[in-house]
């Protein structure tokens, strides 16, 4: 069905534009909510029918999930607007948020069907009506839903969508709930026995999983998560491709949205360089990273010395220091300032967050192992922490 509306509704759109991912996600959002409407009226039936909370529960659970993308087309709709003064990097963490409004709605519907089990628990009824008719219900539904699974995923992973995510999890949760609800129904037309409350319990618990992670899963780039291994090493090789850059540090990427990343880096360069020229260097290197990443870039220079072995020799010492604390420790901003009686050696460190200690703790051993490599030299440290 999705290939069938994408050839009339969108042939030839790119996915990969901002109006695509729109377009796109506002499609599968639309479908999303016809489908899930169309379960709700079914599966009230089916419940009204038989007097199964299990299914009664289930319909409900359907017509959260038509709520749900209804919050999710909203949110690919205010993603869309463009920048303005107020929020110069637009508004694309609108689609986080519509992904954690999804996961909220599904928490309560999962509470409320979780009370509604207990009762039923506690005052048990056989259920009634035709079973046949209840059974296919039921198998359609799981159908319907894991189809709705399929594209939410497929396509979510496509156009980058947290909303479309958090939907195909719920949609994959609803397959499990609905295959509880349908063996619930087998059992209680085979033995008569009033099982149909314990089987709405077990489908509130997973509507409720599925609320809980979906909604750890769409705050992590809500609270500010680091970029995928995978990204900053395409970035550190595409910089790293020109001669002129000798190394990078402290890269940050700041994410704003689906296709709405910005990053600063650090590029080492030799200090003796014709600094217009170098400069020149950057300004392509960050054409070229705007252009192959979708990701405003702004590349600090930093001037190194190259030929200066004793700056060489003590950095060594440094970095051997350094990996005593932890193996991944790196250091960057190296500069040495000799005098008469001891060398001030001024760096950045960079300790991973595995390491647990205070700032003043760790420039005090890093000191502290320098001054024993070298007695003459005192370190100037100032302690970073990684974000990729």
């Amino acid at each position: 069905m999705i290939k069938i509306l994408s050839s009339l509704f969108l042939k030839g759109v790119d996915k990969t534009t901002d109006a695509g991912r729109r377009a796109w996600g506002a499609m599968c959002s639309l479908l999303g909510i016809g489908l899930n409407i169309l379960l709700f009226i079914i599966k009230l039936l089916a419940g009204s029918l038989s007097g199964s909370i299990a299914i009664t529960a289930d319909a409900f659970n359907n017509l959260s999930d038509a709520g749900s993308s209804v919050i999710t087309l909203i949110g690919f709709k205010f993603a869309g607007i463009k920048p303005d003064p107020k929020h110069p990097f637009g508004h694309g963490r609108f689609e986080y948020i519509s992904g954690l409004l999804v996961s909220i709605v599904i928490v309560i519907v999962g509470f409320e069907l979780l009370i509604s089990s207990i009762e039923k628990i506690i005052n048990p009824e056989p259920l009634a009506g035709n079973y046949i008719l209840t059974i296919i219900i039921l198998c359609v539904s799981i159908l319907i839903k894991g189809y709705m699974f399929f594209y939410n995923r497929k396509v979510g992973e496509e156009i980058d969508s947290s909303g479309m995510k958090a939907t195909s999890i719920d949609s994959i949760s609803d397959c499990a709930a609905t295959a509880v609800v349908l063996i619930s129904v087998i059992i209680g037309a085979a033995t008569d026995v009033a099982i149909d409350g314990w089987f709405g319990a077990a489908v509130s618990m997973f509507v409720l999983f599925a609320g809980f992670r979906s909604a750890y899963e769409t705050l992590q780039p809500l609270l500010g998560t680091p970029p995928e291994e995978s990204f900053v090493k395409e970035i550190e090789q595409t910089v790293m491709a020109h001669e002129a850059v000798l190394g990078i540090h402290d890269m940050v990427i700041h994410d704003y949205g689906p296709g709405r990343k910005m990053m600063t880096l650090h590029a080492e360069v030799d200090g003796k360089g014709d600094i217009f020229a170098l400069h020149n260097e950057i300004d392509i290197i960050e054409v070229e990273l705007r252009e192959k990443f979708a990701c405003e870039t702004v590349i600090h220079m930093d001037p190194i010395e190259t030929d200066n072995e004793a700056v060489a020799q003590f950095k060594s010492i440094v970095v051997d220091a350094i990996k005593e604390i932890h193996k991944d420790a790196t250091i960057h901003d190296f500069r040495m300032v000799p005098g008469p009686k001891h060398n001030n050696l001024i760096f950045d460190a960079v300790i991973p967050y595995d390491v647990k200690d205070s700032e003043e703790h760790l420039r005090a051993q890093i000191g502290s192992i320098i001054k024993d490599k070298c007695p003459n030299c005192n370190a100037v440290v100032t302690i970073d922490r990684p974000y990729t």
